[in-house]
């Protein structure tokens, strides 16, 4: 549990204009976001390609670059000409050793990014200072973390929002708690009395006390690059589901229940059975599952495959993806039940792949809410599929992080 230092809730009656800057990956994504009140916005952005040498290179090479990019997209949509500062939300998807809302250490680099003089270093004051370089009338507000922006960006829509959740191919969940209860807090007294808390949930259960994990879990944590480390992760999202299946399958071969015990070079491979092969598996409802064969012969190259090869394949595919929604729906329930919401009910914000694409997933959590609370959940309850909580989120932190200075 991670204070984010976002105080407060947005109302969605808030107005003006605030930009947005996404960086964690190939693009660069500079957003002008302009909050209308009445929940509505209107959002203009442009993407910018950083390419291996700015990752590789000297930080300061890489913030100059961001610099110009905002110089570009704010001279292109007519901004440049403001005389007041324009406040910047600036989503960082790397591990930062936060401070304060718009103050953040980079504890060390990921996503093929290995910027030299950046480690160890406040990231928003490196930034600023090449903004300060290019005179321009930027300030960066706030340093965003994307499940809290996502909690933030839904919540400038529907005020009951209370939880952020991430349900891609990473998962993290956000939701609102009471300053009292927030032990990791040691700032003093606040003007309000909750705060969006970043839980980092995949992490729950390193200690392996809880969940209960079964011999294809273990197979897969023990060949990861981070064994022993976000289990509860490694359960949900997009980026293990495949994997855990394969083991099933594989496994299944390897006692000649499947496949009439033969397995094909591409099969062996890990990794090389794809969440995305479970999408289409799970939705195929020819009558021969002509989709699944698709997969597994054309795809995967093994050899002719029978109905019942196929129809045991879909059935692993439905346990897998059921047991992810349903440890996600305990991951909600815990929350739900902890902020006593079970009764007054709330809506829960989730952006990402596997909640807005696997098949019958978003069905399946509230199944497993209603078995955790009963029926009346789904009434009380909402799911909201939130996207852009690096945009709309970020824009929306760095409108409450300046209005609370």
């Amino acid at each position: 549990m991670i204070p984010s230092y976002v105080q407060g809730r947005p109302t969605g009656k808030e107005t003006g204009k605030y930009l947005a800057l996404d960086l964690g990956g190939t693009n660069l994504r500079v957003c002008e976001v302009n909050l209308l009140g009445d929940s509505k916005v209107t959002i203009h952005q442009q993407k910018f390609v950083v390419s291996n040498e700015l990752k590789t290179g000297e930080m300061r090479h890489l913030c100059d670059y961001i610099a110009d990019c905002v110089d570009s997209f704010l001279t292109e949509n007519g901004s440049d000409k403001l005389d007041n500062d324009l406040q910047l939300g600036f989503t960082f998807s790397f591990p930062v050793n936060q401070t304060a809302i718009n103050r953040g250490t980079l504890m060390q680099w990921t996503k093929g990014f290995s910027c030299h003089g950046a480690v160890g270093k406040d990231v928003v004051i490196m930034l600023q200072d090449s903004f300060r370089r290019k005179n321009l009338n930027v300030n960066i507000a706030a340093i965003v973390n994307d499940t809290v922006g996502t909690l933030m960006a839904n919540g400038y829509r529907d005020p009951k929002s209370h939880m952020g959740v991430i349900l891609g191919t990473g998962t993290n969940a956000a939701y609102y708690e009471t300053m009292d209860k927030i032990v990791k807090w040691d700032q003093g007294p606040t003007a309000t009395k909750e705060m969006a808390v970043n839980m980092e949930w995949g992490a729950f259960d390193n200690e392996r006390r809880v969940i209960r994990l079964t011999p294809y879990d273990n197979k897969l944590d023990r060949e990861s690059i981070n064994p022993r480390l976000q289990t509860y992760e490694k359960l949900i999202s997009g980026m293990y589901l495949g994997e855990i299946t394969r083991n099933v399958l594989v496994s299944l071969i390897d006692r000649t229940l499947l496949f009439n015990g033969l397995s094909s070079p591409d099969l062996n491979k890990q990794w090389a059975f794809e969440t995305a092969y479970m999408s289409t598996i799970e939705s195929d409802a020819t009558k021969d599952l002509s989709d699944t064969q698709h997969v597994l012969e054309s795809i995967l190259g093994l050899p002719m495959t029978t109905l019942v090869d196929r129809q045991i394949v879909k059935k692993v595919c439905e346990f897998v993806g059921v047991r992810a929604a349903r440890v996600s729906a305990a991951g909600l329930g815990a929350v739900l039940s902890h902020s006593n919401l079970v009764e007054e009910g709330c809506t829960i914000a989730i952006d990402g792949s596997v909640f807005e694409f696997y098949p019958n997933f978003a069905d399946n959590m509230m199944a497993g809410l209603k078995e955790l609370f009963g029926d009346q959940i789904e009434n009380k309850v909402k799911f909201s599929l939130a996207r852009d909580g690096s945009g709309l989120g970020a824009a929306v932190i760095a409108m409450m992080a300046h209005k609370a200075n």
